[in-house]
C-alpha cells in the first residue's frame, strides 16, 4: 500500500549545491539550493528565485561556482541558505568561509568547500526563474581524491532529506553502475 503525499518537491537524492558570485564590488555571496542538477555532459540547471541576492550577481558577472556541501562544513552551508545576501552582506565571512576568485570565471570559489564546478551563465529566465550554466571545470581538493578521482567516502557530500527537512550524508558505495549481470535486456 502507498501513502499519497501531494505534489510537493521531494526527490532522493538532493545533492546540497552551493552557489558561489561576486556582486558588483567583488564581494562574494553563497547560497544554498538544493532544487537544481545536470542537464547534459557541460550543462547545470538550478530553479533560483528572482529575488536572491546570488541571482542578481550572476545576471550582472554572467558567472558562478556549484560548491558541493560537505558534513564537515553543514552548519556553514546551513546557515548561508538560510540568511539573505540582500541583508546580510558579509554573511559569506560570517558562515566562516574563505574564497579566491576562479581563474576561468568571475566567481568565487570557497576554499572549505573541496569540490566545485566553475560555471558561465548561458541563461536565466526571469518567468520560470530557471538558471542554466555552462560548466566550464571541475576540480578537488587531493584530500577528497582516491586514484586520482573524487572518493564519496572523503568528500562526504550532504544530501537534502525534503521531507523530513534534514541533512544527509552520500558516502556507501553499493553497486557498479551500468555493470549488474543479470540486468533486464543485458545479454
Amino acid at each position: 500500500m502507498r501513502k499519497d503525499f501531494g505534489a510537493r518537491p521531494v526527490t532522493y537524492p538532493q545533492p546540497v549545491y552551493m552557489i558561489g558570485t561576486y556582486d558588483e564590488n567583488g564581494v562574494p555571496d553563497v547560497m544554498n539550493a538544493a532544487w537544481g542538477g545536470i542537464s547534459n555532459d557541460t550543462e547545470i540547471s538550478f530553479c533560483l528565485a528572482r529575488t536572491h541576492k546570488t541571482v542578481a550577481n550572476l545576471k550582472k558577472t554572467g558567472a558562478f561556482t556549484v560548491s558541493m556541501a560537505t558534513e564537515a562544513q553543514l552548519a556553514a552551508c546551513d546557515y548561508v541558505g538560510m540568511v539573505s545576501g540582500n541583508k546580510v552582506p558579509d554573511k559569506v565571512a560570517r558562515a566562516g568561509f574563505h574564497v579566491e576568485k576562479s581563474s576561468r570565471v568571475d566567481a568565487p570559489i570557497i576554499t572549505e568547500l573541496p569540490m566545485v564546478l566553475e560555471c558561465r551563465v548561458k541563461s536565466y529566465d526571469e518567468k520560470n526563474e530557471r538558471l542554466v550554466g555552462e560548466i566550464v571545470n571541475v576540480s578537488a581538493d587531493e584530500s577528497v581524491l582516491t586514484e586520482g578521482k573524487v572518493d564519496p567516502a572523503k568528500l562526504r557530500p550532504l544530501v537534502f532529506d525534503a521531507m523530513n527537512h534534514t541533512y544527509l550524508v552520500a558516502t556507501r558505495t553499493v553497486g557498479k553502475a551500468f555493470a549488474h549481470p543479470e540486468a533486464p535486456g543485458k545479454e
